[in-house]
């Protein structure tokens, strides 16, 4: 069962910076009116704002079927004038009532009833509609629009506030259809010069009450003061009260509304991190929620066993995870069955797609999101690509209990900016970088934040996947990549899709350099993926041997620290023999870093006395005395002075040349490996 969700009121956002407690005075003649069908994730942010500022609404057409147009009929809207000419009939006589009409959706308030009131005043008509750069939807009504010297000409249907009786002489004519062009019936009416002049309205040219997005992407900044944040027109030097993500502006609505109007500042940070949490302290495993991992290996990746091993280690119990697997790749099959052998019985289900079923990345994509969606049992879908080192072993708590239809963690290449996120798009739906890009990327700017894009790994709940995105492929759209075409489906659906960066989660891989013509590929990636090249080879206790501690002296002047972890031993001895191409003189066979000397009984026991042609050699044991060999060791003839008993991993550190004249001792047992470099500084 999924615990529940423990919501913040809606009241407590107003007391975190409101221009004031409850309405009065003229104030209180103000009433929002809005149209709603459905508490979208927009609308909730719509009335987050509203609430913030004690605006009154009153929302007409909630939980009402949709009837006025979708994508393939973008001009209707008529169903908002019916909801509005009804809803006026009550207010009819009200003459002191303003009223503002504003869209839900995609609409923010960036100030309050007191500076809009006195701006309406001051315009000097009874109604005042927004103002836009484009006309729309007939481009023949042109000419007869109005000229103006400075401003906006257009007029716009999404926002108009007016005095109650006169905004009902503006709808009492509609006689229209659901799907009907609201924008076209309010134009008429103000192209007509009679009913213009009888309503008395005029336009916000220069976007002092609203700011309409389309087409003024250029004129618009966000304006940081006082902790709180407004969205300031460059163009006319003005401060909007109502923002409107109308047409194509959506995202460029989403990004001010990270922000606007005190979502997130420089003094505050972000105010509404903890809102609506769904905690999970208290519940007993067998109470969490279901999860189902998809797992996607869909090109050649290094460190898949780390990969597992990550996967194994998440705080969250394994009967409450179900896994699905696609591996595109015949050259990690034998890892993927190892893990599936080893831990599958660990987890409530597996289910494996491998490379001789054929399933393309998209296909693979929407399989996985179906299983959850169809199992009444999953609560949520988490996505992992193999490339994401997941290091925070609380991730699916910490985003389970963020509480969001969908969710990524912040991951991004170590030291680097490429993310899997964008903060922006391009117009043609490519990456863009946003101005808080960088910030949130290097987490200077710490928060939650509404994206266009994400990617590699997220969470989506369940009951979305059978709601909002309950279509069965979401990962296709025209010639999109399925990464691009999820979030394009998403962004259609209304669903927001959100970064949290308020943990440091683990970084993404980098796949260009990684070759599979070597038996153990991951030791070439020293320089492409070096953090995790030193978490899989370096020991865990060599920095402290920097540092001057766990290091040894067993004769003198010769250091002894750990430096190799087992795996860099084994993997490292293997694919020398792999290599096969020992000298014939002493039984070396190099690599990048240095070279492996073999010892055998009946190849080369020992190694004569001698000088090393450097400032300081290392000598790094790669397997265990005792165990893999018998005899060996290393003695240092000037002090008499012998180590028998090497330590797998460890090194021995010493001066090559003058002082420290020594021999490898008889192998009399097994085959004994080291590793060798000359260091000079």
């Amino acid at each position: 069962m999924v615990p529940p969700a423990v919501l913040l009121p809606w009241v407590v956002l107003a007391l975190l910076g409101a221009e004031g407690g409850c309405a009065s005075g003229q104030e209180g003649n103000l009433l929002v009116l809005t149209v709603a069908t459905k508490q979208t994730e927009g609308f909730q942010r719509f009335r987050r704002s509203a609430e913030f500022f004690n605006y009154k609404i009153q929302v007409l057409g909630l939980d009402e079927e949709w009837k006025g147009g979708d994508d393939k009929k973008p001009a209707g809207g008529g169903q908002k004038v019916r909801l509005l000419k009804s809803a006026l009939k009550q207010y009819a006589d009200k003459e002191d009532l303003i009223i503002l009409f504003v869209e839900s959706y995609d609409v923010l308030f960036a100030s309050g009833p007191t500076e809009l009131l006195k701006k309406f005043k001051q315009a000097k008509s009874k109604v005042v509609f927004s103002a836009e750069n484009y006309i729309y939807p007939d481009r023949k009504l042109e000419a007869k629009y109005p000229q103006v010297r400075d401003g906006k000409r257009f007029l716009g249907s999404g926002g108009f506030i007016g005095y109650a009786p006169n905004l009902k002489k503006l709808v009492e004519e509609w006689k229209g259809q659901d799907d009907d062009s609201d924008q076209l019936f309010y134009t008429n009416i103000f192209l007509d010069p009679d009913k213009r002049e009888s309503i008395n309205i005029s336009l916000d040219q220069r976007s002092r009450i609203f700011q309409n997005l389309n087409g003024a992407l250029d004129e618009v900044v966000l304006k940081f003061e006082n902790s709180r944040v407004r969205a300031r027109n460059l163009l006319y030097d003005t401060l909007p009260v109502v923002i409107h993500g109308n047409g194509p502006t959506k995202l460029q609505l989403n990004y001010l509304g990270n922000y606007i109007p005190k979502i997130w500042t420089f003094e505050t940070g972000c105010t509404v991190c903890d809102e609506g949490l769904r905690s999970l302290t208290g519940f007993k495993d067998e109470a969490l929620p279901m999860i189902l991992i998809g797992i996607f290996i869909e090109q050649p990746t290094p460190f898949l066993s780390q990969f597992f091993l990550r996967l194994r280690k998440l705080h969250y119990p394994k009967h409450r995870i179900q896994l699905f697997i696609h591996n595109h790749e015949q050259h990690h099959l034998m890892q993927v069955d190892s893990f599936v052998e080893e831990h599958g019985k660990d987890y409530v289900t597996i289910k494996v797609i491998g490379p001789d079923d054929e399933l393309e990345n998209a296909d693979a994509r929407n399989l996985g999101m179906d299983l959850c969606r169809k199992d009444p049992d999953c609560d949520y879908y988490f996505s992992l690509d193999a490339e994401i080192v997941l290091k925070n072993t609380e991730t699916l708590r910490i985003l389970i209990e963020q509480n969001k239809q969908v969710i990524a963690p912040l991951v991004s290449r170590h030291e680097k900016l490429w993310s899997n996120f964008w903060g922006a798009l391009s117009p043609d739906g490519y990456y863009a970088r946003s101005e808080d890009y960088v910030d949130v990327v290097q987490r200077r700017r710490v928060g939650l934040w509404n994206v266009p894009y994400i990617s590699s790994v997220y969470m989506v709940k369940a009951k979305a996947l059978r709601s909002e995105l309950n279509q069965g492929d979401l990962f296709h759209s025209g010639k999109l990549d399925a990464d691009m075409a999820f979030c394009h489906n998403v962004r259609n659906q209304g669903v927001f899709m959100y970064l949290t960066n308020r943990h440091q989660f683990g970084h993404i891989l980098s796949l260009e350099n990684y070759q599979t013509t070597h038996l153990h590929n991951d030791l070439w990636q020293i320089f492409s993926n070096p953090e995790d090249w030193r978490e899989k080879y370096i020991h865990e206790n060599y920095t402290a041997a920097l540092k001057g501690k766990l290091v040894e002296m067993p004769c003198p002047d010769v250091y002894w620290f750990p430096i190799f972890t087992d795996a860099a031993c084994d993997e490292l001895v293997e694919e020398m023999e792999h290599y096969g191409q020992w000298s014939t003189g002493d039984n070396t066979t190099q690599f990048e870093l240095a070279f492996v000397v073999r010892y055998k009984p009946d190849e080369q026991p020992s190694l004569m006395p001698h000088h090393d042609a450097s400032t300081f050699t290392i000598n790094i044991a790669l397997n265990r005395v005792g165990i893999d060999y018998e005899g060996g060791g290393c003695r240092f003839l000037r002090y008499n002075c012998s180590i028998r008993a090497p330590r797998k991993g460890w090194t021995l550190m010493h001066p090559g040349r003058l002082t420290h004249y020594h021999e490898g001792l008889p192998t009399t047992k097994g085959t004994r490996y080291i590793a060798v470099s000359f260091i000079d500084p």
